[in-house]
């Protein structure tokens, strides 16, 4: 029996707690919260999509950061073996369109129960409020953890502290320091899946301030292809997306905001397709039918079959076409100006969102640093890590919490 310590109680420490419990090992598990699984009641808008139910190879095109790195945890503990893992603590599940797992409650805490649950009759010790201040290392390894309780004397100490989003859970970077503190190499953090602000929209030469053209905060569109053009490449996606106070959010933006997290903005832009069904040619003709049977209209209110209501004041604003002309008077120059605009309304990138609005953090301890089997350090021998913390981000769609389940696993495992 080794005395195991696991510092971070996600849904990582909860799985590698776990693991290394199931082995006979003796585990305290130190939380600085007043509870465990703090994070976790919030993930998916509180239904918590646990995994995502495809075969690793198919789960690993979805990773952004080092996937080989995740192939070894990834078949050690599998979305089918999240699955049962959670139907055998009585969780009823359900699979949702993309293969999106989710309790068939919709209800996290469910998902956090069966952690505790599970946690209680295997013996761990969850010791809550006790966050940790420092780890002392001798002869490469860790001699002690100190909290503001207590000082521990591990044989083994699993590192499951999280990112950096959504820090009032508790995800304030704290691992990164301990890693680096002991020398290990860590890719700086820096957002994924987050909103993108803009610095305003695109109107001919010009860049004019949002507030200018009654910019359509809280507008939610489907079936728009998004993509982000830089210096370093173009990206694209397809999806729903959502007009926000400062830019845009929503599924196809987090996507592509996980691409470009990492690449240098300046003169970046965004640009939504909000026809991509329709080729332009396509797209003329549907305005020329419109505008002749609207042809008494005004332009400004010749367009409500083919844009939301309130995207219009937008569209009429940035396409130069006098709102009070009579819609017949447009001329096909004009509609061709239009058309390149409902194809290509663009936006200049300002930045991405902060850490606190990110779903994930990318970046963290290098995966060069760890042996990708039993996510232990190689330089500090009885060190090992978990989930978030380490330099793995995935897209949406429950990867990312099988990814911190599939590494929490491979730490514990293995320990004896």
């Amino acid at each position: 029996m080794r005395n195991v310590v696991v510092i971070g109680g996600g849904p990582a420490g909860m799985m590698a707690a776990i693991a290394a419990a199931e082995d006979g090992n003796h585990v305290v598990l130190l939380e600085k919260n007043e509870k465990t699984a703090k994070k976790l009641y919030i993930t998916g808008k509180g239904r918590c999509n646990i995994t995502n139910r495809c075969d690793p190879s198919e789960f690993l095109k979805n990773v952004v950061s080092n996937p080989k790195f995740l192939m070894s945890a990834l078949n050690g503990f599998t979305p089918e073996d999240a699955v049962a893992f959670f139907e055998q603590e009585g969780v009823p599940l359900k699979t949702e369109r993309g293969r999106r797992v989710f309790p068939a409650s919709d209800a996290a805490g469910d998902i956090c129960d069966a952690f505790r649950r599970v946690l209680k009759r295997l013996g761990v010790e969850v010791r809550t409020e006790e966050p940790v201040l420092s780890l002392e290392c001798d002869n490469d390894a860790v001699s002690a953890v100190i909290t503001k309780k207590a000082r521990y004397l591990p044989d083994v100490v699993i590192l499951a502290t999280g990112g950096m989003s959504y820090p009032g859970t508790g995800s304030t970077g704290d691992g990164f320091r301990f890693a680096g503190d002991l020398g290990l190499k860590t890719i700086d953090p820096v957002p994924a899946l987050c909103p993108v602000v803009f610095a305003g929209v695109k109107s001919q030469e010009r860049i004019l301030p949002l507030q200018d053209v009654r910019y359509p905060e809280g507008l939610s569109l489907k079936n728009v292809r998004i993509t982000v053009r830089t210096k370093k490449g173009e990206f694209s996606e397809f999806g729903e997306m959502l007009f926000t106070a400062k830019g845009v959010s929503g599924p196809a933006v987090l996507t592509v905001s996980s691409r470009i997290n990492r690449i240098p903005l300046e003169g970046a832009t965004l640009s939504i397709d909000l026809k991509p069904a329709l080729d332009e040619k396509t797209l003329d003709q549907r305005l020329v039918k419109d505008f002749t049977a609207l042809s008494n209209k005004q332009f400004k209110n010749s367009l409500g079959d083919l844009l939301p209501r309130s995207l219009i004041p937008m569209i009429v604003r940035l396409s130069g076409i006098d709102p009070e002309r009579p819609v017949h008077t447009v001329t096909r120059a004009e509609r061709t100006a239009l058309t390149a605009l409902l194809k290509g309304l663009t936006f200049s990138i300002a930045s991405l969102g902060s850490q606190a609005e990110a779903i994930v953090t990318a970046g963290g301890v290098a995966v060069s640093e760890l042996f990708p089997k039993t996510m232990a350090s190689k330089k500090i021998k009885n060190l090992r890590f978990a989930g978030e913390l380490i330099d793995v981000d995935a897209l949406t769609g429950g990867y990312n919490l099988q990814i911190a389940m599939a590494t929490g696993y491979a730490a514990g495992k293995g320990i004896l």
